[in-house]
């Protein structure tokens, strides 16, 4: 089941368990299931003077193991092999239950444990998801330190039948309690806001009383990491308030043209850009999404973010780099049917259509890329391009030009996403040669037609291009007075990492720059002693 350099790292990483826990694995007569045991069987032999393996387990999901740690009641079962991207969460979570701490922060974990109810989570995943362990880790981790916590991880792959009588067409998908509890890529502080809402107002309490910062970035992508790093190298007052970090790059796969990395993937790019953050003296702010940006001349000298969750910041100099989101198509049926037919993330839902019938709309490269990888897992994909020809590399157009279930429509444009008011059955394109409308059946839909600038929250306050990019000078200038911005959310006009990156750290040296020049702060009259005696 893992090979011997797996096997190595593994039994390195079991030497930190430092309590004993036992795996409990309720087995059927499937290929799965003896995959499993010997799975099982290779991790308590690499421990087993911690790790105890029973398989006389009697859950209804087989096959299925818990890992609990010996003589307490928390519940975390993991249903199929996770093996692919989760293998790194059942490390993980080997570890957290044998005694080794999370690297969480000590007020997140105080939350954990403060939560009081019943919460029964069933997490779905796919071993080709990117975005799923985040899911799976969080609530894994919430099981394994709150008793009142019981979550099981489902490997959709084998789990087919139940994933289609629930309507599962996008992972990760979370229920709670037997309802929907969310979908799509979620970190741990999200989840626990969503349980207790009084989290996010003593956050906001607590940003709101913070001290000004010399210069606050607003979004955690490429160019928000690259300007906080530079910034931060001035020896300045810097803070970084992103949604997400790492934006858009998490949700990519295969990254190959950054100059001085070979080939990367989106999620470890991601992390590493924090990690490199996060060797400076930076406050990261995660999970901030701002809501208003009130300029110095209004904010009393100034520059104030205001945030969704009630929260403000204060800075002297803000560099906005809040990036972009993927494209809607905006036909009818697209927003009736997301996660029920429609996606977005190829990588993370593919599996979930594996031997169905898809279309692809868009032929640049994210499309055509999109095609190739579904072709290999689906029975045909259908791609739909409203321009008249492919806009892919030549290499990509080539290869999916060779592959035997693959239709491409070309000067197409898509008109509508239909179904049956529960999932997708087909999408109708017309034809814009000869007007004629087709209508194509299918189970699936996926949308890769580029992206859009997040900057609705900006509107009325600087000045945005017909598409809604900040507009910005050669030095990253807004039209605002200390205000910069940089990457995808601007009017630079190639949307690419290394671009993104470059611009962040121009933004913050231009940053720098205008602080220098700001007049200098009137000195302090010291008091009179007779004064000063008495204060």
């Amino acid at each position: 089941m893992l090979d011997q350099d797996l096997k190595t790292q593994l039994a390195a990483y079991l030497q930190r368990v430092i309590q004993p826990f036992e795996m409990v694995a309720s087995l059927d007569d499937s290929d799965t299931a003896r995959e499993m045991l010997d799975l099982l069987q290779t991790i308590q032999g690499l421990r087993s003077d911690m790790i105890t393996l029973k398989t006389d387990g009697t859950d209804a999901r087989k096959p299925s193991f818990t890992v609990q740690r010996t003589g307490s009641h928390n519940s975390l079962r993991f249903a199929g092999l996770p093996l692919g991207h989760e293998f790194t969460s059942l490390v993980l979570a080997l570890l957290w239950t044998g005694g080794h701490p999370p690297k969480v922060e000590a007020d997140v974990l105080d939350s954990i444990r403060a939560l009081d109810g019943d919460f029964n989570f069933e997490v779905y995943m796919s071993l080709s998801c990117h975005n799923c362990p985040d899911v799976v880790q969080a609530l894994s981790l919430m099981a394994i330190f709150n008793p009142k916590v019981k979550t099981v991880v489902i490997e959709g792959g084998a789990f087919q039948e139940e994933v289609t009588r629930r309507d599962i067409m996008a992972v990760p998908m979370v229920f709670l309690n037997g309802q929907m509890f969310g979908s799509g890529r979620m970190l741990l502080e999200e989840i626990i806001a969503k349980l207790d809402t009084g989290v996010s107002a003593r956050e906001a309490a607590k940003l709101s009383d913070q001290a000004p910062y010399d210069v606050l970035i607003v979004g955690g992508g490429p160019a928000g990491a690259a300007a906080a790093v530079y910034a931060a190298r001035k020896g300045i007052r810097t803070g970084i308030a992103a949604e997400r970090f790492g934006g858009q790059v998490n949700d990519t796969m295969a990254i190959e043209n950054f100059v001085s990395v070979l080939e990367t993937d989106g999620p470890k790019f991601a992390a590493a850009l924090e990690a490199h953050v996060k060797a400076y003296n930076v406050n990261i702010m995660n999970l901030q999404r701002a809501d208003k940006l009130i300029p110095a001349a209004q904010a009393g000298g100034l520059i104030e973010i205001q945030l969704a969750n009630g929260g403000s910041l204060k800075s002297k100099t803000v560099i906005l780099s809040t990036g972009a989101r993927w494209r809607n198509v905006n036909v009818p049926g697209e927003a009736q049917y997301k996660n029920k037919g429609v996606a977005y993330c190829p990588h993370c839902d593919g599996p979930l259509f594996k031997g169905k019938r898809v279309a692809v709309i868009g032929g640049g490269n994210s499309g055509v890329e999109a095609a190739i990888d579904l072709a290999g897992i689906v029975a045909h994909v259908t791609l739909i391009e409203f321009d008249t020809k492919l806009r892919a590399d030549a290499v990509l157009v080539n290869k999916l030009q060779s592959l035997p279930n693959v239709t491409i429509h070309v000067n197409a444009q898509t008109k509508e996403i239909t179904g049956d008011g529960q999932r997708v059955n087909g999408l109708s394109y017309k034809d814009r040669a000869t007007e004629a409308v087709h209508h194509v059946e299918l189970e699936g839909v996926f949308v890769q037609i580029g992206l859009v600038p997040n900057t609705e929250w900006l509107k009325g306050t600087l000045e945005l291009s017909k598409h809604g990019e900040i507009v910005i000078d050669a030095k990253g200038a807004t039209s605002l007075p200390g205000v910069y911005a940089a990457g995808d959310a601007t009017t630079v006009p190639f949307k690419q990492i290394i671009i993104a990156t470059g611009d962040g750290a121009k933004a913050a040296l231009s940053a720098f720059d205008y602080l220098m020049r700001l007049p200098a702060a009137a000195p302090q009259v010291a008091a009179a002693p007779a004064e000063a005696a008495m204060a």
